[in-house]
């Protein structure tokens, strides 16, 4: 085995032999030139792994080609490769690890299917797959897992950041990605790029209805049940077949029912469309959901809603009958995309979601000074916290106190008062005036 000290000049005079063939340096054992018959030359680095000693097989891993890397630069590789050797590592099997690492699609792949399908819902399911299909695998897919950086997810991040609420379900789905990696051993027990990357504030969505909103709306879906919602031809756009009469499109007495029993339950929607007349409770004015985000989940009815169920035409299974109705494999309406948005614009609704119906009936409750607690068991909250969010319409004991402390002010400034207890300075009760 040929020894002398690689340089430029000895590169440059290697000539290629019918076999390949090997020079090593003097100055790092293990570092060589290899040469091909083709003329072709890269720098190698050979070792014994572990205790070493010539009864373990030599190990060669190739530091690169010679026209990448001078012999300086190759040498300094080598002398690393040499230190990784000495404390007990394997160059090759590393870089062969690194080969097998998974990427980023891989990782969300098996994510999805081996954490997300067996333990989330499947509307949860079909939330993570487009964040992740749609936002993340198409910037980050082909890096390999481990390798993700802080600075890629903030990026992602700042991508999205008219979005605010998206851009922050990235964060959360992508810490959950890597929290389950390194839990399986996928990447490394440390790693989460998404950590430490600062949340956008987000802004309230919730829409409630006032009580003239609430009448128009109700006005919106009896029209859109009888007599239908009237056509609406857009004038910018060209339309082949202008109906010549007026024409309108009606919804369905089960498309209705869905609308109302969302918002006299405020219940889910898909609590509503999956329901089933097995899960109704007519005598004791309950439904009785075997499932639902929150697990089990009993909804108690009041007299509208007892109102529309009783009325409502049982057409198969489900309350409210979709498209297949009457077939061995009869599945729930998949939505209300479309009655909603024509019984939405018919009413003059703008930006007021199906899930604001929820909202509303919280709304009306908290308003109502129901308290919180009770809110919460009405919607199925099992955490307090998410009922929380409705705690500045809670605002009857607060409207009381305000009243009683304003009069109090005014009556002691002599003021006129229009009505409330007043509460003299010295504490007793003031006579009205």
């Amino acid at each position: 085995m040929e020894k002398i000290k690689l340089t430029k000049t000895v590169v440059a005079k290697a000539v290629a032999k019918p076999s390949r063939y090997s020079l090593f340096d003097t100055q790092v054992p293990g570092f060589g030139l290899r040469v091909f018959p083709t003329g072709a030359m890269s720098w190698i680095f050979e070792y014994r792994p572990g205790e070493g000693g010539r009864r373990v097989a030599k190990k060669r891993i190739t530091i690169g080609k010679v026209d990448d890397f001078t012999p300086e630069v190759a040498r300094k590789i080598a002398d690393g490769y040499r230190a990784m050797v000495r404390t007990g590592h394997d160059p090759q099997g590393e870089k062969a690890r690194q080969r097998k690492a998974l990427t980023v699609s891989e990782l969300a792949t098996a994510f999805l299917s081996d954490h997300v399908d067996a333990k989330r819902k499947a509307s949860t399911k079909a939330h993570y797959e487009d964040v992740l299909n749609r936002l993340v695998v198409p910037k980050l897919g082909q890096l390999k897992a481990k390798d993700v950086t802080r600075a890629d997810i903030a990026r992602l991040h700042l991508a999205s950041r008219k979005t605010p609420f998206q851009a922050n379900r990235i964060l959360a789905i992508v810490g959950s990605m890597y929290g389950f990696g390194a839990k399986h051993g996928l990447v490394p027990d440390d790693l989460n790029p998404a950590r430490g990357v600062e949340r956008y504030k987000e802004e309230g969505r919730e829409r409630y209805l006032s009580g003239e909103e609430l009448e128009r709306l109700g006005a919106a879906i009896r029209e859109a049940e009888t007599t239908g919602i009237p056509w609406k031809i857009n004038p910018a756009k060209k339309t082949k077949h202008v109906p010549k009469e007026r024409q309108a499109t009606v919804i369905g007495e089960h498309a209705a029912a869905a609308l109302r029993l969302l918002i006299f339950t405020g219940a889910r929607v898909g609590e509503i469309l999956t329901l089933k007349w097995e899960h109704v409770d007519f005598e004791r004015g309950l439904l009785r959901l075997p499932d639902s985000k929150t697990g089990q989940k009993t909804i108690i009815l009041n007299a509208p809603a007892m109102g529309v169920l009783t009325h409502l035409t049982r057409a198969g299974v489900y309350v409210i009958a979709g498209d297949s109705v009457g077939k061995p494999d009869e599945k729930p309406r998949s939505d209300l995309k479309r009655p909603w948005s024509m019984v939405r614009r018919h009413a003059k609704l703008d930006r007021v979601r199906l899930h604001d119906l929820r909202h509303n009936f919280a709304a009306f409750g908290a308003g109502g000074g129901l308290g919180l607690p009770i809110i919460g068991k009405l919607l199925g909250h099992s955490q307090p916290q998410t009922t929380a969010r409705y705690a500045h319409l809670d605002n009857d004991p607060l409207r009381r106190a305000t009243d009683s402390i304003g009069a109090t002010l005014a009556n002691a400034m002599g003021e006129k008062r229009e009505s409330g207890q007043v509460i003299s300075l010295d504490g007793h009760a003031a006579p009205n005036r």
